[in-house]
């Protein structure tokens, strides 16, 4: 029996993206660990994937990337546009240590939050459960001196997400760089672009215009993904909404520094079915992190998540 007749007429029929494809799915998390960087037609030529032994060179090497783009970007005298997630977070840490250690100021970064929790009219949390502390604390904070500009920095609050695109684009006439920093979710959605979006376009063109949406539905998953990574295990403090870039902002980035550190201690992990889905589903609307691997960039990867994904006892 397969698992998609396990679907039909259960409780899980309707849970699932209805686009995804899940014996594609299992040839993607059926690859074996040494063929993480084997190229794929449909990645961009300047895209890499980068295995890290552990978390501990994982933020290390992240935090340098991010840190080395700022250094580089004000060597060439250029504006610098950063889209971050919260989560990972590690790097952050290293970023600081990096741009202090090079007394490299930021005063030609501009920064956009690209996602935040929010109820369904995209009012958005405040205090230290909110995306803007965490970025605040780990990063803008500690720089001191060297830090981003006050009014550099963007949070995606319900007046201030639809001024992205106007915002990025008028940086990005005057020469600025876009660069992408992100996490991949457990349902493979890129910010919070979930994918069950991707059912509500009839084409990949018009679903690659959207460039934010206000109180959008998380899924299940993705509320119990960050139960479990930043909410102590408790469910019930997991805002179910979110403002989120959409791939109209996201997927114009000019180069994408990625993380996937998803693992959890004693073999067990969340995120190598959707590390495996990234690299080998192919661009697709309803797996939004699939389009990642057409952008240059460099993707982080914790050395466990690229498996062998077979079940075990833990």
């Amino acid at each position: 029996m397969d698992f998609m007749s396990t679907v039909k007429g259960s409780l899980l029929e309707g849970f699932y993206p209805e686009g995804w494809d899940f014996k594609k799915i299992d040839k993607c998390c059926s690859n074996r660990p040494s063929e993480v960087s084997r190229r794929q037609k449909f990645w961009h030529k300047g895209f890499a994937p980068v295995c890290c032994e552990d978390v501990r060179e994982f933020d290390v090497k992240m935090g340098h990337e991010i840190a080395n783009e700022i250094r580089q970007a004000a060597i060439r005298r250029q504006k610098i546009i950063f889209i971050l997630p919260v989560g990972p977070m590690g790097m952050y840490k290293w970023a600081v240590y990096f741009l202090r250690e090079w007394k490299q100021d930021c005063r030609h970064v501009w920064c956009f939050n690209m996602d935040e929790w929010s109820d369904a009219k995209g009012n958005t949390l405040v205090g230290d459960a909110s995306f803007q502390y965490a970025m605040e604390q780990a990063f803008y904070n500690p720089l001191g001196k060297y830090t981003v500009p006050a009014d550099h920095r963007n949070f995606a609050t319900r007046q201030n997400l639809p001024t992205y695109p106007e915002k990025i684009a008028a940086l990005r006439a005057e020469g600025a760089k876009l660069v992408l920093v992100y996490g991949i979710g457990r349902m493979c959605h890129i910010a919070f672009w979930e994918p069950m979006i991707g059912a509500e376009f009839k084409s990949e063109e018009e679903w690659l215009r959207q460039p934010y949406r206000i109180g959008v539905k998380l899924h299940p998953l993705t509320i119990e993904q960050n139960a479990l990574t930043s909410f102590k295990s408790r469910t019930t403090l997991v805002p179910c909404r979110a403002n989120t870039m959409g791939p109209g902002i996201l997927f114009q980035a000019d180069y994408a520094i990625g993380g996937a550190d998803g693992t959890l201690g004693r073999g067990m992990q969340w995120q190598g079915m959707s590390f495996w889905m990234t690299l080998r589903y192919g661009p697709c609307r309803h797996v939004t992190s699939s389009y990642i691997p057409t952008l240059p960039g460099k993707l982080f990867f914790l050395k466990e998540l690229a498996g062998p994904l077979v079940a075990e006892a833990n």
